[in-house]
């Protein structure tokens, strides 16, 4: 199996007539995901290499009945995007903008939860999520994944997320589904999103978690795999080195004193019964050791 995307899944493209929007999204379908339309307002009745474009997310909707979206529009433009997404019905969002103010994604965030709560949102500022040989929403190369599981990622990090796709592939271990979840400060999806998901999917049976350094997420995580997950967990947690007092990576990594340390972090994690790694490719090289030891 898979969690939130599978080969069932069908994807309207916001600004597919855009630059980034036709390259991303057309590799999406050429990789094998189902995209059924595009949106860009004043185009509608074009279409980008076979792909119809619509007017409104409601009107893509109603015609080729999509359920998710994948929005590749500018900063100003992607708050009211994901907002019409959901509005038109679409139960899963996956927005790679990345620079949309923290209060705007905050508001956003808010709206969808009140309004919305059967939708999730993915990201922004993510690669996206790949479930391998079923769906690919996002940037994430898709040649770089391998279908038939049995390792879950979800990783802050996007650099990070295609290096784990990579190790692991390179080793013969396959992927159920990867998700970027994106290192800005008010995530649609958290860790404790993805890992309640894998846990529950049966075919996942080992999930590899990347961080870093900036905010709580990783320790809620921890406490989480501590008290409810019984699958095996590797994680690395960038940013051990980091100078202290200086700004760096994603705007979510924002340390206040002991909080959000990389070694804060670490902690946490293997007192829940974590291993560690200390950089990615051990990461990917204990990961398949444990998947050798699941028979």
């Amino acid at each position: 199996m898979s969690i939130f995307v599978d080969e069932t899944t069908t994807v309207v493209v916001q600004g597919l007539t855009g630059g980034q929007g036709r390259f991303h999204g057309l590799r999406n379908r050429d990789y094998g995901t189902k995209v059924v339309a595009g949106v860009t307002p004043g185009k509608g009745g074009t279409d980008v290499e076979g792909v119809p474009i619509y007017d409104t997310v409601a009107e893509a909707v109603e015609v080729t009945g999509a359920t998710a979206s994948f929005v590749v529009v500018p900063p100003r433009f992607a708050c009211d995007a994901i907002l019409e997404a959901a509005d038109a019905g679409i139960s899963l969002i996956v927005c790679i903008t990345e620079f949309i103010p923290a209060q705007d994604e905050a508001l956003t965030y808010n709206r969808l939860v009140r309004e919305h709560p059967g939708t999730r949102l993915i990201g922004p500022n993510c690669p996206g999520i790949i479930s391998p040989g079923k769906a690919n929403i996002g940037i994430t190369a898709g040649d770089i994944a391998l279908p038939g599981g049995p390792v879950g990622i979800v990783s802050r990090s996007g650099t990070l997320t295609y290096q784990a796709l990579h190790e692991l592939s390179q080793q013969g271990v396959g992927q159920t589904t990867c998700v970027g979840i994106g290192g800005d400060p008010v995530p649609g999806t958290n860790f404790i999103d993805c890992l309640e998901a894998f846990q529950a999917d049966p075919e996942t049976r080992a999930v590899m978690m990347i961080g870093e350094i900036g905010g709580s997420e990783e320790e809620r995580a921890a406490d989480y795999i501590g008290q409810h997950m019984d699958k095996p967990v590797i994680a690395y947690i960038a940013g051990v080195t980091a100078p202290p007092g200086r700004k760096m990576g994603h705007a979510g990594a924002i340390i206040s004193g002991s909080q959000g340390t990389a070694q804060a972090k670490i902690d946490a994690l293997r007192e829940a019964g974590v291993t560690v790694a200390s950089n990615p490719t051990e990461a990917g090289e204990m990961m398949v050791e444990i998947v050798r030891g699941l028979g």
